[in-house]
């Protein structure tokens, strides 16, 4: 098991060192100078030089590539010239100095993912810290709806096979999984924030931290989570239902179940100690890529119910062109996609004892 959890954390290295070549030629090739998208309209040419000498967009493609790779990198070596470009030199950021080698130093470090052009020199680290616990909420909350009723309502589409329960559900989840979620958006914000406020209670927008007139206090609003985190599990609801009705099926056919009903056991004993489990591989499958993808940020949801989560950020970073903030959290994005497709290995071993790990 230590074997295989280390390739596949070498795997998604080297997995993670492609994503970061690919965001840093994206972003270099397009049109526009960093330095200016910093200064927008308060540039002149000594600020200009100083931004480029700054930041080391005066340097070189290649040159730039070290600089961002040896940002990113947890171990790092570090310039103690104040005029080279370097995480030390940009800043009295939180490090451990291991050794120095003539006019370089070792440093053990978090990865440095930069700063805002647009937001005084904010750190994005700081900003996405800000911002992900709050799409996280709302992924936690949806993924745990679509997981719920997507499992009690896929086991009974498949008892009850080609009955009229079976053929509603069918039509709900196809429309589900058809209906976009920028359009759901907006209709549930519209229906139940908008027509029936008065009833309901719910917002038309509105995050999870609300500040007080006075912006002294910090609210907790949970009933602003209820529709951002229905709209985003409605299409993972959709494809788990599916999912599982179809899984659990093929599994009822084998030959093993049919065994267990020979032995005299019950359909509820038959489901629970022995098909449910092997039914459960792709609705894992489906459950992990659509909880990561809501971790990126469910961008439309976030912008359209005002959620301050990373995907509103990301939105706002694309606007305004704010780069590093895009590039950062693109690559936050790819390092939880990593992490948990490698948790869902693991986790297979444990729901089919058929899969070995190699």
């Amino acid at each position: 098991m230590i074997q295989f959890i280390l390739n596949k954390f070498f795997y998604g290295v080297l997995t993670l060192f492609g994503v970061v070549t690919v965001i840093f030629l994206l972003f270099n090739v397009l049109p526009g100078d960093p330095a200016r998208m910093m200064l927008d309209q308060r540039e002149d040419s000594d600020q200009l030089q100083n931004i480029r000498k700054k930041y080391g967009f005066d340097q070189s493609l290649t040159t730039q590539y070290i600089y961002y790779l040896n940002d990113l990198s947890p171990l790092s070596m570090q310039s103690n010239k104040i005029e080279d470009y370097t995480f030390l030199s940009n800043g009295k950021y939180s490090h451990k100095t291991l050794f120095s080698i003539d006019t370089y130093t070792l440093v053990l470090k978090f990865p440095y993912l930069r700063e805002s052009f647009q937001k005084n020199g904010k750190k994005v680290s700081d900003i996405i810290s800000e911002t992900l616990p709050n799409t996280a909420i709302l992924a936690l909350f949806s993924i745990s709806i679509a997981i719920g009723f997507g499992l009690f309502f896929g086991i009974l589409s498949a008892l009850y096979k080609d009955t009229w329960f079976d053929r509603l559900i069918a039509v709900v989840s196809t429309f589900g999984m058809s209906v976009p979620s920028f359009f759901s958006a907006i209709l549930f914000a519209w229906i139940f924030g908008f027509l029936l406020h008065n009833y309901t209670s719910l917002e038309m927008t509105g995050s999870l931290y609300v500040v007080d007139d006075f912006g002294e206090q910090i609210n907790i609003q949970w009933k602003n989570l209820i529709l951002p985190a229905i709209v985003l599990g409605i299409r993972p609801l959709a494809v788990i239902i599916q999912l599982m009705r179809n899984s659990l099926l093929e599994v009822l056919s084998q030959d093993y179940i049919r065994t267990a009903k020979a032995k005299g056991l019950t359909e509820y004993q038959v489901i629970k100690n022995h098909a449910l489990k092997n039914a459960l591989n792709p609705v894992v499958t489906a459950v992990s890529g659509w909880f990561a993808s809501m971790l990126a940020g469910a961008v439309f949801v976030e912008y359209i119910f005002n959620w301050n989560g990373l995907g509103k950020e990301i939105v706002n970073a694309l606007n305004t062109l704010d780069l590093p903030i895009i590039m950062g959290s693109v690559l936050v994005i790819a390092t939880l996609f990593i992490i948990i497709n490698i948790l869902v290995d693991v986790m297979y071993s444990w729901l089919d004892p058929r899969i070995r790990l190699q």
